[in-house]
């Protein structure tokens, strides 16, 4: 008897694509559109493609012959991913409501509700791959591995993931490229063969994220503040490899704003509509290089800005997450404390990986960079590998 998958038709093509592989390897294949938001008092309806996306949901699973069903998850939605993001941008940190989704909805209420079809599995359409190891203890562990397309690899979007979510995951297109997963459907003919990657918000498409969080959030006027000098200030140097608290400190610690570090440069509709190292939306000239965003300061409600890329403002040497915050994809190779071990890792989606000394505290774990990262703010994931690996991330403090 056949394995029954479940598989999270979104109306895109990897998603569509997914379910055909899986067809081929023999499973039962059951699909489902995730129905996640209708709130018209938010959203702008007229602009909001879900129904479009259901439709062409529909369209595929006709055309691979598959039973479907539109599952809506709107409330559960809500409140798990966005009012945590309002409160996040109202508190002036900077959510991931792509990452949280995938813990929250895709990998548990999604998760629960294919469970309850007496399914097996699982599947999406993201570009990462899971390998199965047995342990020394003959401990079956999952490992998530970063897909093999590296223009679309999107691992870090399930940096979130427990091991027992990974257990009934699949992602069979993860070990192929997007090139190739567009060439599978124009062969088999699938309707949406050649339509676009969805932008936008996960959950309302085309509305821009400002948009969104003005519908909700209100307009706040205040400062921009223009830093002027006091490089001498956010100039630190790199690790010295020392484990000593105050180093730690040193290095990691958010660095500290005031108006008296600049001048009035103008004004802002509200602090928390933005994030650190964003230049577009200011609406400040005058410049012969753009301003870039150093700091969001929601209590005072001032915007902090300094004029270039290169400003020793908008770098960091290293970064904090409390314990509480950490997540160990794979627990059986957590840092202890005491511990601390070379890695790569990254804090936004498409960042290149870069080398970072992981070391841990009874407070948490301090992330030390073998290069300066730039554009770091509080509430962002930042996640860890080893090699093709995900071993875990956390938020940053």
């Amino acid at each position: 008897m056949s394995k029954r998958v479940v598989v999270g038709l979104s109306g895109g093509v990897d998603s569509a694509v997914t379910a055909h592989l899986l067809q081929q390897q023999g499973y039962e294949v059951v699909g489902i559109f995730m129905r996640n938001w209708h709130d018209e008092s938010v959203t702008i309806n007229n602009e909001c493609p879900w129904i479009d996306d259901s439709n062409d949901a529909m369209l595929v699973a006709e055309s691979l012959g598959i039973p479907f069903q539109v599952l809506d998850m709107s409330a559960e939605y809500k409140t798990r991913i966005v009012d945590y993001m309002f409160r996040e941008y109202e508190a002036g940190r900077t959510p991931n409501p792509d990452v949280l989704c995938n813990r929250e909805v895709k990998f548990d209420i999604f998760l629960d509700a294919a469970m309850n079809l007496k399914a097996d599995f699982v599947a999406t359409g993201h570009y990462c791959r899971k390998e199965t190891i047995v342990n020394e203890k003959g401990e079956t562990i999952y490992k998530l591995l970063a897909g093999v397309d590296g223009n679309k690899d999107q691992s870090y979007f399930l940096c979130q993931l427990s091991q027992a979510q990974l257990a009934k995951a699949l992602f069979p297109i993860g070990g192929i490229t997007k090139p190739e997963v567009r060439e599978i459907a124009n062969k088999i003919g699938l309707p949406n063969a050649e339509k676009k990657d969805s932008q936008g918000l996960c959950f309302i498409g085309k509305v821009k994220l400002p948009t969104f969080l003005q519908q909700q959030l209100q307009p706040k006027p205040g400062d921009i503040i223009e830093i002027i000098g006091h490089e001498e200030h956010f100039t630190r140097a790199a690790w010295n490899g020392s484990f000593d608290p105050q180093e730690l400190t040193r290095v990691c610690s958010a660095h500290s704003f005031s108006p008296a570090m600049g001048k009035k440069a103008g004004r802002h509709t509200g602090a928390h509509y933005f994030t650190i190292g964003q230049r577009k939306g200011l609406g400040v000239g005058g410049h012969v290089h753009p301003l870039f965003i150093v700091e969001t300061n929601t209590n005072e409600n001032l915007v902090y800005v300094a004029e270039g890329g290169e400003h020793p403002a908008l770098n960091r040497w290293g970064l904090f997450i409390p314990k509480a915050d950490i997540h160990w994809i794979r627990p059986d190779v957590a840092i202890k404390p005491g511990e601390h071990r070379i890695l790569d890792t990254r804090i936004r989606y498409r960042q290149p990986l870069t080398k970072t000394t992981l070391a841990m505290t009874e407070e948490g774990l301090y992330l030390l960079f073998a290069q300066a990262q730039r554009g770091i703010a509080r509430g962002q994931f930042a996640a860890w590998y080893d090699g093709e690996e995900l071993l875990g991330s956390g938020v940053i403090s």
